[in-house]
């Protein structure tokens, strides 16, 4: 638990860090995306400003220097310096409709009331739905697998060794120190500014908060943002995704950068009315890209915001990586033929700078960015030579013709993770993905839909989104959060689609109508807005401080979701600090203690090419251990099996004079290492 006084560094940590990156962000933005305003603006901004902090991690990280002190100075240094070298834009012009033609009436038009009423009301339902998820994990601290996995042990190392750039071995499953980390750089963050893991079960709610900004920004050009909106936020909370509250899981970081690439470019198109240059004609024929490679500089930014945040994505989770390519390369196309190279040339290093780091470091470390493809055609690349373990991988694409699996595995799986509504939520997204590749519809409007077509085959052929036994695909339920993407970004499409969107605007449009971004709302809004934001901040610092003691004091001091040996060794661990643990265990996480100043490392063989196997004697495990200098040994298994012995032969490796028993509960073996073990002793 943390004092008063250290509990006060690591919040001011954060608010330095928070406030660099947003005045370098909202600096970047006004060059970038001038005629922004409101909520697009506010999204771009948030943008740019994670990106500031992911590219300064990466930075630092490549030489092992991510640590506070250095964090914040550089943060710092990188916000401070575009507020004062950044050439200032004088105004912002006037606002536009979703038509591309200046707006009488503010940027949006005018919403329904009641409807925007109702869909902030679905969307508070649905904050407040996965809040009561994350209170759960403040209570226990995170137990998902993913999470104890590898967000969990990524973040660790981060933070122990400050080095991003060098592979973060844990347990030899699906290649898993080759993915993208982006999400865990946050997670990081966190630790260092706290030296404990205090903001991880809440960062997820942030990310769910973003998501909903993007709804109301992807149906706010065409008038539709509350319906957008409240179709999104119901999307977001089907039970597919109820496991990322409150844990590390990052799919909900991939979505809200998926989201904000899209809402990005909608707002932007919006922007471009007749002040602009091209005529409606012009926008819906896609024209009003037609000066991106330099003349037209706002639309330079709205082809480089967006490919960032699609980049983003990219860089969080390897199924973001198709629907980025696609909505990267669609706005290219997009642009005359004569500038589409330049186009291109903005997209692609925009969106490299997003996501690119991880596939450049997995390229450096074994001459292939993707390691899990040994084969492009004919070609032949390098890859660890090993099986990816874990779970059989098996796609849906492979048991689409197959009866049995449907009724014993997919229709229960499809009731179970998207509810008893799972054909109207897919019916519905797939219908707002197709419409908008209909005749009458913007090229912009194709491009998003498209990535979301994409987003949904990736699920569609990944090898995990179907994994187990061969005609048991345990994984499925578990791997529709792969399909969540597209299932959100459909739904939030189906309003601006051109057959649908004169119809979801005129609904209501008897009652009253407000518009949300008129110069007098905005005026009062920003009178309350830092009073109300700096009241907010008080009370949550004053109400995290009671909050941290009790989640540090419960954090695995009685784990139940583990086996029970492992779930004794979760509680041993909870005591535990300045020690080097080897393990055996796939879910690592919790052993790294309290403070997270153990040492935890799956033991190993490093192998050609970023490979990683354990070791298949004794003689190889106990060279290993004295060569890690290793404090403990967590002998075990993942979960009891009844064909197997009740302990793995590990454990038996490792008993000896030297080797002190701790804890024994099968499958687990906890042993405190007193001396080197001899490898000729072995038993």
């Amino acid at each position: 638990m943390l004092d008063l006084p250290r509990y006060l560094l690591g919040v001011a940590d954060i608010l330095l860090l928070a406030g660099f990156a947003l005045l370098g962000g909202s600096t970047l933005r006004r060059m970038l995306l001038p005629r922004f305003s409101g909520p697009p603006a506010w999204l771009a901004t948030g943008v740019i400003a994670l990106a500031l902090l992911v590219w300064t991690a990466e930075l630092l990280g490549s030489f092992g220097w991510l640590d506070p002190v250095p964090y914040v100075v550089v943060v710092g240094l990188a916000g401070v310096g575009c507020r004062a070298l950044v050439p200032r834009v004088a105004g912002r012009g006037r606002p536009f409709d979703g038509n591309g033609v200046l707006s009488p009436t503010g940027p949006a038009g005018r919403a329904p009331d009641p409807i925007a009423s109702i869909a902030l009301l679905v969307a508070a339902a649905a904050v407040v739905h996965f809040a009561v998820d994350v209170r759960a994990q403040l209570l226990t601290g995170m137990t998902g697998f993913d999470s104890t996995w590898y967000h969990g042990p990524f973040a660790a190392g981060f933070f122990q060794s400050g080095d991003t750039w060098n592979l973060h071995f844990i347990a030899p499953q699906f290649l898993a120190w080759f993915y993208p980390a982006n999400a865990e750089l946050f997670h990081a963050a966190g630790m260092l500014a706290f030296g404990r893991d205090l903001l991880s079960p809440l960062l997820n709610l942030g990310w769910f908060v973003g998501c909903l900004l993007a709804l109301w920004c992807i149906g706010r050009p065409y008038r539709v943002a509350p319906w957008s909106l409240a179709l999104g936020a119901i999307a977001l909370s089907v039970p597919a995704l109820s496991d990322q509250a409150g844990e590390a899981r990052n799919d909900i970081v991939g979505i809200f950068f998926l989201l904000a690439a899209v809402a990005i470019a909608l707002n932007g198109a919006a922007g471009f009315g007749p002040e602009a240059g091209p005529s409606r004609g012009n926008l819906s024929r896609g024209r009003h890209f037609d000066r991106m490679a330099g003349e037209n500089s706002t639309a330079v930014g709205v082809l480089a915001m967006s490919a960032l945040a699609a980049g983003l994505a990219a860089g969080t989770k390897l199924n973001f990586l198709l629907p980025a390519a696609v909505l990267v390369a669609g706005l290219a196309v997009m642009a005359p033929r004569g500038g589409r190279w330049r186009a291109l040339s903005v997209s692609g290093l925009a969106a490299i700078a997003g996501g690119g780091y991880w596939y450049l470091r997995n390229l450096v470390h074994t001459g292939n960015p993707l390691p899990w493809f040994d084969r492009l055609g004919p070609v032949s690349l390098p890859a660890p030579e090993q099986a990816l373990g874990g779970r059989q991988g098996h796609s849906v694409f492979g048991y689409l013709a197959d009866g049995s699996v449907w009724s014993e595995w997919f229709l229960p799986g499809l009731h179970h993770g998207l509810t008893i509504l799972w054909p109207l939520l897919v019916a519905l997204a797939l219908a707002g993905l197709v419409l908008c590749l209909g005749r009458g519809t913007s090229p912009l409007l194709r491009v998003a839909a498209l990535a979301g077509l994409a987003a949904g085959l990736a699920w569609l052929v990944a090898p995990t989104s179907a994994s187990g036994p061969e005609g048991m695909p345990r994984g499925f339920e578990s791997g529709l959060r792969y399909l969540a993407p597209a299932l959100v970004l459909g739904l939030a499409l189906l309003p601006a689609t051109p057959a649908l969107r004169g119809r979801f605007a005129r609904f209501g449009q008897a009652r009253s109508t407000f518009e949300p971004h008129s110069d007098s709302n905005l005026d009062r809004a920003r009178r309350w807005a830092w009073p109300a934001l700096a009241l907010s901040i008080a009370a949550a610092i004053a109400l995290g401080y009671p909050v941290q003691r009790h989640y540090l004091r419960d954090r695995y001091a009685n784990p139940t979701f583990a086996a029970p040996g492992l779930n004794a060794a979760f509680k041993w661990a909870h005591s535990i600090s300045v020690s080097r643990i080897a393990t055996t265990s796939t879910r690592q996480y919790p052993l790294y203690g309290t403070d997270l100043s153990n040492r935890v490392q799956y033991v190993g063989v490093e192998k050609l090419h970023g490979g990683f196997v354990p070791p298949t004697t004794c003689r190889a495990w106990r060279r290993l251990l004295n060569a890690g200098h290793y404090d403990y040994v967590v002998a075990t298994r993942d979960r009891l099996e009844r064909d197997k012995p009740p302990y793995p032969p590990t454990a038996a490796w490792t008993a000896g004079a030297w080797a002190k028993p701790v804890l024994s509960s099968p499958p687990t073996k906890v042993y405190k290492l007193t001396a080197p073990l001899d490898p000729s002793a072995c038993p």
